[in-house]
């Protein structure tokens, strides 16, 4: 964006973020919507639990700088933030609800981060921030590289490096990082780590607009469905395959991999156990950051499944309305018909257009045209014998069918998010494995269609293996490639 005088002045007026602080209640709701949502990484929240927080906090406010200040209701002062000459909050009713839920809107949180950050801060790290620029620039100049030789020079470097850095290690010289080193590094993960949620709403808020256009158009759309469909979907992937969309593919595929979020989760113990980093006294929050990330993530992608639900239903209702269009059509026909039937006027019998019909005629088939009869021809069977025979066919495997008991499978999903908030089918299987081959795995995808929480991620594929036994007892292992089904808690 160009700073320069029109597009500023444009917004100042216009951009809620600087309405926000140029507001004169702005300390009030900075400071509540922060603590609201922000500092416990809230994503929605009911209008009652809102209000109730407001009015706890104008309460505190009143009682210690006279009742005169802030003189509206709680609810007066939502309904406010909420408007749309403010912006501040996203006011909305989730599906299956008739209270109104609240969220914080991308430019308020924007507008929260930057207040944030003009607080004096004791310690300012730029070692860390610069090994970070260093690194990226070397990730994008490696990753470009396309002569082999270079790329094998490069991977040989760091291969020596290592070597070096072992031989060091097996000598007894270790090279550990100071406290202010662990500070820094920790300060800039920090940051790094709260933007990421704020990016999350970012993303959740461009779906929104996604699917509130599209709601607008198949609300207004009058011709074919074929053309409309075209033009949705056009939208959706030209999101999906954007460099916003593909960066959020990416990072949501790596967090969903239950092996790094155990290496994350362990590390992250690790590090905030180290005495330079207590003593900073981070946020007890910071240690449930990846699943602060997932929930935020679940968010984008419930926002992406509603865009789904919106397109099935207009395809229901426009099949409906048609079919009831043509009904309509045929009765009305019906009705014009019994009601001409006793009270036709003998002027309309009369008439040359009464009951005309347009390019009606006949056609002329001479009598000889049509060909003489030809009797069917009769086969002649060779008069042989017939001799009893012995049935070898083996019936053992009509009585080999088996039986897939889907409530087992059921309880294992459940069970399985009790004390997780996703699973992957390739996880369930790996905690228990497929005892009756193929079928139990179809059984396994029904669920998976039945349940409303579940999602598939088809740019990504799993593998999954089971063993098949023949009658001599030989293990067979079958593979099936498939795209990842997720199961999420409801």
């Amino acid at each position: 964006m160009q700073l320069d005088y029109s597009t500023l002045d444009m917004q100042r007026r216009q951009h809620p973020a600087w309405r926000l602080l140029a507001a004169d209640s702005a300390p009030l709701v900075a400071s509540f919507l922060h603590r609201v949502f922000v500092v416990p990484n809230v994503r929605v929240m009911a209008q009652a639990d809102l209000v109730e927080a407001l009015e706890d906090t104008l309460y505190g406010l009143r009682e210690t700088l006279g009742q005169q200040v802030f003189p509206k209701t709680a609810q007066a002062y939502v309904n406010d933030w909420a408007a749309n000459d403010k912006g501040w909050l996203r006011k909305f009713y989730p599906p299956g609800s008739d209270e109104p839920h609240y969220d914080l809107t991308p430019p308020t949180e924007r507008a929260l981060a930057w207040l944030a950050g003009l607080s004096e801060r004791s310690f300012v790290g730029t070692e860390s921030r610069l090994l970070t620029l260093f690194g990226l620039l070397k990730q994008m100049s490696d990753g470009s590289e396309t002569n082999p030789e270079n790329r094998l020079a490069e991977l040989q470097r760091q291969r020596d490096a290592i070597d070096a850095e072992i031989a060091r290690v097996q000598e007894g010289d270790l090279a550990l990082l100071d406290d202010t080193a662990l500070k820094d590094r920790f300060q800039q993960f920090t940051g790094l780590a709260r933007e990421l949620l704020a990016d999350f709403r970012e993303v959740e808020h461009n779906f929104r607009a996604l699917d509130r256009s599209v709601r607008e158009r198949i609300a207004l759309w009058d011709g074919a469905k074929g053309a409309l469909l075209q033009d949705i979907m056009g939208q959706r992937d030209a999101i999906t395959e954007s460099d916003q969309g593909k960066s959020f593919r990416a990072f949501w595929d790596f967090l969903m991999s239950q092996s790094r979020q155990e290496a994350f989760t362990e590390l992250l113990a690790q590090v905030l156990e180290l005495p330079a980093v207590s003593d900073l006294q981070p946020d007890r929050r910071l240690k449930r950051v990846h699943y602060d990330w997932l929930d935020a993530g679940e968010h984008a992608q419930r926002t992406v499944a509603q865009l789904s639900q919106q397109l099935r239903r207009f395809l229901d209702d426009k099949a409906w309305l048609e079919n009831r269009r043509i009904m309509d059509i045929l009765r009305s026909i019906e009705g014009r018909a019994l009601a001409l039937r006793d009270t036709a006027p003998a002027s309309l019998l009369r008439s040359p257009d009464f009951a005309h019909i347009d390019e009606i005629g006949t056609d002329i088939e001479l009598p000889l045209e049509r060909p003489l009869h030809q009797p069917a021809p009769q086969t002649l069977l060779t008069r042989v014998a017939l001799q009893a025979g012995e049935a070898d066919d083996d019936t053992a495997a009509l009585f080999a069918q088996v039986r897939v008991d889907k409530a087992a499978l059921a309880a294992h999903i459940r069970q399985s998010l009790q004390t997780q908030a996703q699973v992957t089918l390739a996880a369930l299987l790996q905690t228990r494995p497929l005892q009756q081959g193929l079928g139990e795995l179809v059984a396994y995808l029904q669920l998976a269609s039945e349940s409303p929480g579940s999602v598939v991620d088809e740019s990504t594929e799993d593998v999954v293996a089971w063993v098949v036994r023949d009658e001599a007892g030989t293990q067979t292992t079958r593979r099936a490639r498939l795209p990842r089904v997720i199961f999420v808690r409801g």
